[in-house]
């Protein structure tokens, strides 16, 4: 960081974004609603983040859009639910900042749609821990498919996985599309959706790649907000204890920026930092996230003065192993339907295979942080239901290839394939099976949430996540412990503002998203989770900037 005066400043802005994710478009859409100019600088040559590479919701209680479907929620449910859940784990899940995600949830939702963002809920996803108080079902809201013609040629550099008009409450039919009426329906209605599209000359894209693009057509295409890439944030600029800007590159020349109102740090976590991974969590990593978030602009807000908080904490899960040249899968739902297992490296269930996502993967750290993991499954699981990590014969084939997946024509031979001991394996099989045929698993509780019959197969009886593992032939999938990103950063107010260790503000700088320690704490409340918070914290963020005056 340096002491720098004003005239050195080769450009001038009011609000400087590091980072184009949720975070920083919420920000950004902040600013330029209260008619302020806004710079967002990317750091690679990509934009959109780990939003534009995430199912795209976002977790928002009491949020508008229920209330018009009178679905019933209040602020004080939402808050009664976030403290069984999320409870006390520091400075940055206080009462006060639970209290400021819930209250910006309206202000969100209303701006985005004043400046053309158009929202559908997902009525029939739970929240993660519906049983517990103030849980409810359907607080998730999405963007609705975007045509990306509406962005020209900024879609060419979107870092977006799939460019499809999925949405989040398409996925769970689509896994079972081949033996749930149901899901049938809803692949038909898909397939019409690409092809009315199409038919109207729109190529419409859904999850994170449309609520990203949705974001920068606001911003950028209608309000004017200006986005550079390839422009990674190297410097914060000090003068008399105030971030007033930063130093850049673009073009590969240094660039400084002034920052009137303020800097926001939305620049994502350290996850495919493999240093910080070892510092902070003891592992690697198998991020499912972008590949840019390389914790720099964390370690210069440290380096500025600025707390960190939950520095060894991520938003786990469990992930299929990447074969050399490709990436990690994350698994949502394969993992919770039924004929399957996922076992630990010496053959036994360890964990509920359809708890939520980030439980599972504390599960694993807990467990065994540098075991092997396997998701065992008969027949049944590979022809009835549809598999993310199996869509790609070019990565199975390297999988098998690697020794990541193995095909045998009994849980004994299949054992011997993936190095377990036979008969250990073949005792777990057969006693999950026996809970399978009861429809009770007395280990784990597998079924008994709302949650994890969510992703379950209605058609199998008694419980429709468990299914006995009988017929083969049964494969094996190495299983890693994986993430969607870090979760500690910045430790921040209720208004996004960076704080010292002391509790002092310190001004100019704020931080929003997996830059920033999380207000969900060590847990995952509901789905959208990541981005909900992002961009409540990043708009609220913008609001006090555009309150604080040159």
């Amino acid at each position: 960081m340096s002491q720098v005066p004003e005239r050195v400043f080769d450009e001038t802005y009011d609000v400087v974004v590091v980072g184009s994710g949720g975070a920083g478009f919420a920000t950004a859409l902040g600013a330029v609603d209260e008619g302020l100019t806004v710079l967002i600088l990317e750091s690679t040559d990509k934009w959109g983040g780990s939003t534009a590479m995430s199912g795209g919701g976002m977790w928002l209680p009491d949020n508008p859009l229920m209330r018009r479907a009178g679905a019933g929620d209040s602020r004080a449910d939402a808050l009664t639910y976030m403290d069984a859940t999320v409870g006390d784990e520091g400075r940055a899940s206080s009462d006060e900042r639970k209290a400021a995600f819930v209250d910006g949830v309206e202000d969100l939702v209303t701006t985005a749609e004043k400046h053309g963002m158009r929202f559908v809920r997902a009525p029939d996803y739970p929240d993660y821990y519906p049983e517990l108080p103030g849980g409810k079902i359907g607080r998730a809201i999405e963007s609705v498919p975007f045509d990306r013609r509406q962005i020209g040629a900024w879609w060419s550099s979107c870092r977006a996985l799939m460019p499809l008009p999925l949405l989040t409450s398409d996925m769970w039919e689509l896994e079972r599309s081949w033996v749930t009426p149901s899901g049938f329906r809803r692949g038909a209605q898909f397939v019409g959706r690409v092809a009315g599209g199409l038919a109207r000359g729109r190529l419409l894209v859904g999850i994170g790649a449309g609520l990203a693009c949705s974001f920068l057509d606001a911003v950028v295409q209608k309000q004017g907000g200006h986005l550079w890439l390839e422009a990674p944030l190297e410097e914060l600029l000090i003068d008399s204890g105030r971030v007033v800007g930063v130093r850049t590159t673009r073009a590969g020349r240094s660039v400084t920026v002034r920052a009137r109102r303020g800097v926001m740090l939305a620049s994502g976590g350290f996850d495919h930092n493999v240093d910080l991974r070892q510092k902070h969590h003891g592992i690697d990593g198998a991020p499912s996230g972008n590949p840019g978030n390389l914790g720099l602009p964390i370690a210069l807000a440290h380096e500025a003065g600025a707390a960190l908080e939950l520095m060894d904490d991520a938003w786990w899960g469990a992930s299929t192993a990447a074969p050399e040249g490709h990436d990690p899968s994350f698994l949502v739902g394969e993992r919770s339907l039924p004929y399957s297992i996922i076992v630990d490296g010496r053959g036994d269930r360890f964990a509920n295979e359809s708890e939520s996502y980030v439980d599972l993967g504390h599960h694993m750290l807990e467990h065994d942080k540098d075991g092997a993991y396997w998701l065992v499954a008969d027949a049944h699981h590979a022809r009835r239901y549809l598999r993310s990590y199996a869509m790609d014969p070019r990565v199975t084939k390297a999988m098998a290839a690697q020794g990541l997946a193995a095909k045998a024509g009994s849980i004994g031979e299949l054992a011997t394939a993936i190095g377990l001991d036979p008969a250990r394996l073949v005792a777990t099989v057969d006693r999950f099976n026996g809970q399978a045929r009861a429809g009770i698993d007395g280990d784990f509780g597998r079924g008994n949430s709302a949650y994890d019959r969510y992703y379950s197969d209605p058609t199998v009886h008694p419980n429709p996540n468990l299914g006995p593992l009988e017929k083969g032939p049964f494969t094996a999938v190495k299983i890693v412990i994986g993430d969607l990103g870090t979760k500690g950063g910045v430790l921040t107010d209720v208004d996004g503002r960076a704080l010292r260790e002391d509790g002092t503000v310190l001004d100019g700088l704020y931080a929003a998203g997996n830059a920033s320690a999380s207000v969900m704490g060590r847990t995952y409340p509901g789905p959208g989770s990541t981005i909900g918070p992002a961009t409540v914290f990043g708009l609220r963020a913008a609001r006090h900037m555009a309150r604080t005056g040159d």
